[in-house]
This record gives C-alpha cells, structure tokens and sequence, in this order.
C-alpha cells in the first residue's frame, strides 16, 4: 500500500503550521514588550528557574548552543537577562533574570490571554491537544536516541 503523502495528511505539517499560528498570535503582544517568540520562552524558563546554565537552558527549550548563545547575547544586551560565570566552575555560564526581566513576569497573562480567543478549543481540548505534543516530543526524542525502535544503538 502506497503512504499517503498529501500535504494536509502529515501531522509534521500540522504541527508545523499549528506552531506557526500560534507564534503568529503572540507576536504583537511579545512586540509591545520588545521581544521575539524564542526569547519569550527563555523568561518563561528562567521565571520557573532563576540561574539556570546555558546547557540546562538549551535543553529546557529543546534548543542548541549555536541558537541560544545569539539569542542570550540579544538579550542580555537588551536589559532583560544577565550571564555569569559559576563560581564552582568557569567553564559552567548561567543565565539570571534582570530586574527588567522579573518584572516582565507581570505582564505574562497578557501574553498568554491573547491567543484564548482566537482557538476555538476548549480548556480540556487545549490541554489534551499540549499534553500529546509533550509526548509526542519525549517518544520521538527517546527514539532518536536509542535508535528507530527504541533498542540501544
């Protein structure tokens, strides 16, 4: 049997396009605050841990060292985060909240309210609708390190 390889078929599309509409929403609200969707998810991070390391933080956010260290750079020169050195190691770089930042925190529900109107989910749907894509995130990357079916390389 041949795959069905129409574009609207392809959960990678939908999830995909669901991404993109979802940023699309946030992008004004996160541009009255002068920040982009990826910097908005480091403050939502360091909101729930304050001092995280670069490393932590990149796989809280399921990003590499090439796109967050650029991202953390803008951001630090923006005024919102600060970077430190470790005391217990050098090598170790940790990311803390400004003073600007914690009080960004403040105006996180205007954020978050801003895509509610435009889903036509409900509560439960939305957070079913999160939940599979937390899971569908953890199997495929389960997968991805220990082989296609689930067996170490």
């Amino acid at each position: 049997m041949e795959p069905d390889i129409t574009l609207e078929n392809q959960l990678c599309f939908a999830l995909y396009a669901a991404a993109r509409a979802s940023q699309g929403a946030y992008r004004p609200v996160l541009a009255e605050l002068d920040l982009t969707y990826p910097q908005w998810l480091v403050l939502l991070a360091l909101w729930e841990e304050d001092g995280l390391s670069v490393g932590a933080l990149g796989t809280r956010l399921h990003l590499d060292s090439g796109t967050l260290s650029p991202l953390l750079r803008r951001m630090e020169s923006r005024g919102v985060i600060t970077r430190r050195r470790a005391e217990s190691d050098a090598r170790t770089v940790t990311v803390h909240l400004s003073p600007e930042g914690r009080e960004l925190r403040a105006r996180a529900g205007d954020v978050q309210r801003c895509l509610v109107p435009l889903v036509d989910l409900s509560a439960e749907e939305a957070g079913t609708l999160r939940d599979l894509a937390h899971r569908l995130v953890a199997s495929t990357e389960r997968r991805t390190l220990t082989g296609r079916n689930g067996e170490s390389e």
